[in-house]
């Protein structure tokens, strides 16, 4: 068994609780559970956070331990997400064996239009975008021939944040509005990707490489979705538990699939995460429209793995306790 440190961030809590209102206690609550998962595991485990500046300390603390591991949760640094990448490289840096993503991957996934060059330049499907940053690109007219309707997105967040029902845009007057707002409220560039109509299926991924394996799918379930809302996966679906968005969007086990789709989604999951070089574990988000091809929507880098989030429903649907679960990520990151 290994000697691990599983390391959080705590510098991001004030400003995360400010700009959504969550629970940041969250986050420690989760770096807890891990903690606890690889103790039962049979791993010696320490649970450390660290803030700011004091980063440089902390890891030099850690290399002169010798731990064989550190269980990477950091999401973010100096109360900003955007040097989540910067973290991975001082481990780098540091000489300290991580779990998850590298530098390069983080940064790919940080910024939406290097992602989905990265996935063009692979032929892996993934809808056609464009890249809006200012009111230069807004007024392109090539905007106005695109195959409307389109989804609009921030370039460089997570969790759905920013992402309404007004998302979903159906001309170019809807697009050129939305992403204004996203920009002006958000101060960053903004993703127009074409929208997929259909299901929504994600796919946890374990491992490296060519032994990078999927566990069973999963998708949202819109039955309960009111006719007049589309069905996507907004900011509210995913935080707000009193919002109809939250009711209508339901993960569950994928149902009612056949082989050859399983199938399909699976290698456009597989060859995503390899695109990106993601490392140990990740979730690929994918939609599938009315003939049968999956398209990747989003790749996303060390994502969630507490006991409740959908990584670990997918691990449990494929027989592994969490214990195991978060202990596999662990030897599969110390095999690398």
């Amino acid at each position: 068994m290994a000697r691990i440190v599983v390391l959080y961030n705590t510098d991001y809590d004030a400003e995360q609780a400010t700009l959504t209102g969550l629970d940041v206690t969250s986050v420690r609550e989760s770096a807890k559970a891990i903690t606890r998962a690889l103790a039962e595991a049979g791993h010696t485990v320490e649970l450390t956070g660290v803030h700011g500046i004091e980063v440089y300390s902390v890891l030099a603390t850690i290399r002169e331990q010798k731990h064989d591991l550190l269980f990477n949760l950091c999401e973010s640094m100096d109360n900003n997400s955007l040097n989540e990448p910067t973290f991975a490289g001082l481990l780098d840096l540091f000489g300290i064996r991580y779990t998850g993503a590298d530098l390069l991957a983080l940064a790919s996934c940080l910024h939406k239009q290097r992602t989905k060059d990265i996935l063009l330049a692979n032929n892996v499907p993934t809808p056609p975008y464009r890249y809006l940053v200012d009111d230069g690109s807004l007024a392109d007219p090539a905007l106005e021939a695109l195959d409307y309707p389109w989804f609009v997105k921030l370039a460089h967040e997570d969790a759905s944040l920013g992402i309404t029902e007004a998302n979903l845009v159906h001309d170019v007057a809807e697009l050129r509005t939305r992403s204004r707002e996203l920009m002006t409220e958000f101060k960053q560039a903004v993703i127009a990707e074409r929208y997929v109509a259909g299901r929504e299926i994600n796919v946890t991924v374990l491992g490296n490489g060519s032994t990078a394996r999927t566990l069973p799918l999963h998708e949202i379930d819109f039955a309960a979705m009111p006719s007049d809302r589309p069905h996507i996966v907004s900011y509210a679906a995913k935080w707000e538990e009193s919002h109809v968005d939250y009711v209508g969007t339901k993960p569950v086990p994928l149902r009612a699939a056949t082989p050859e789709l399983v199938a399909a989604v699976e290698a456009v999951a597989l060859a995503a995460y390899r695109a990106i070089e993601l490392r140990d574990y990740g979730r690929v988000d994918l939609r599938v429209d009315a003939e049968g091809r999956p398209w990747v929507i989003d790749v996303n880098p060390n994502p969630d793995i507490s006991p409740d989030a959908g990584a670990s429903r997918a691990a449990a649907a494929a027989g592994l306790s969490y214990p195991l679960f978060v202990g596999e990520i662990a030897r599969i990151a110390l095999a690398r």
